[in-house]
């Protein structure tokens, strides 16, 4: 039953991102540290695995996630301020938990699921008590759901992982966008948001001290990474450069990456895969990107409830912006900010819960078949 309803339109470009992951993790391989492992043996385990929570969740259906929204809600808080005093740093970063004989484990990529699903219920019931809400209604609202970001977000600050942040405030936006709240609320929030940002980016250019006595070095050095994308220079990106420069049309060949450069299973493995594929590869790629992201957003368009239809919008929104930033990034449009490619990158916490973004796009789409395949 479940198989002639499957969603083709979802599955076909997963399939082909996750053979596109493993063949170009397998090319990147050559310059991985072997402590790591077969990585690209491990991110098939991975897939593996997340096909079968894809199962499982189809299985029991979304509605066993919204309603235990605020179970999940509490227990992503739970990890996360748990990593700030039992993980060990890796890379001066308390991103992980270390799992004996498994890998690590990073709660901030379930914490975006958990956020998602925690403002869709909140928006569902808050549409379901006020069907025309007064401006002061929409600003308790708003509060109230800025709290449940703003908890999460201030805890994977601490540690540090402002990419995560960065995230959680794009599905943020993207599902109160959705909501229907006033636009005038979305004026305000840019506005203020500039006016902080522009008041802390003043500081950090022209009172280098003041800033460190207020914000702290470790604000200061993050900042410092983010603009060093203006000069063009670093390892990263000025190997990452190289390496698809050189690609041409159809690339340098399967596992014939020319030049080093770090984290090229993460966070620049659209680098690895450009210089061995080439111009025709990478069209190849973002051809498939835009073809998942299309059909999701056409998914959201159609008719389906509105708790569905926000968490659609926070998945459009998480995937477009880490798609556009991890591209930009490796070829220096944008600030490196270690935001990984969705379904491509090498990573066990950041692929099972794409996957179970995937279980959840499924699920809706076979509801709204099941729903109106006879009219």
């Amino acid at each position: 039953m479940i198989k002639r309803e499957l969603n083709l339109k979802i599955l076909i470009p997963i399939f082909l991102l996750a053979l596109i992951s493993v063949v170009t993790i397998y090319s990147a391989s050559t310059y991985t540290s072997s402590n790591l492992g077969n990585l690209a043996l491990k991110q098939v385990i991975w897939y593996i695995v997340g096909s079968v929570l894809v199962v499982f969740l189809l299985k029991m259906k979304n509605e066993y996630l919204y309603r235990h929204t605020v179970f999940l809600y509490i227990l992503g808080n739970i990890l996360l301020l748990g990593l700030l005093f039992f993980a060990d740093p890796i890379n001066n970063s308390k991103c992980w938990f270390t799992i004996p004989g498994i890998g690590s484990f990073q709660p901030s990529e379930f914490m975006k699921i958990f956020i998602m699903l925690m403002l869709a219920t909140m928006i569902h019931n808050f549409r379901s008590d006020y069907e025309d809400p007064t401006i002061k209604g929409e600003f308790i609202f708003i509060l109230k759901t800025l709290a449940v970001v703003l908890i999460p977000s201030i805890l994977t600050f601490l540690q540090p992982d402002t990419g995560a942040v960065i995230i959680y405030l794009i599905i943020y936006f993207c599902m109160m966008f959705m909501s229907g709240i006033r636009i005038r609320w979305f004026i305000i929030a840019f506005v203020l948001m500039g006016i902080i940002l522009g008041s802390v980016l003043g500081i950090y250019f022209l009172k280098e001290k003041l800033f460190i006595r207020l914000f702290g070095t470790d604000l200061f050095y993050r900042l410092e990474r983010i603009f060093d994308w203006q000069s063009g220079s670093g390892l990263q990106l000025e190997n990452a450069l190289a390496a698809i420069g050189s690609a041409g049309l159809f690339g340098h060949g399967f596992n014939k990456t020319p030049i080093y450069f770090p984290e090229s299973s993460t966070d620049f493995i659209f680098a690895v895969f450009a210089s061995n594929f080439g111009l025709l590869g990478v069209i190849l790629l973002i051809g498939v990107i835009v073809y998942l992201d299309i059909n999701i957003i056409h998914l959201a368009k159609r008719k389906i409830i509105d708790t569905d239809k926000y968490i659609l919008a926070g998945i459009v929104g998480m995937l477009l912006f880490q798609q556009i930033q991890n591209i930009g990034m490796t070829v220096g449009l944008f600030p490196i900010t270690g935001i990984t490619l969705p379904f491509v990158s090498y990573g066990g916490s950041s692929l099972l819960s794409y996957m179970l973004l995937v279980g959840i796009v499924l699920n809706i789409s076979m509801e709204k078949a099941r729903k109106y395949k006879y009219k």
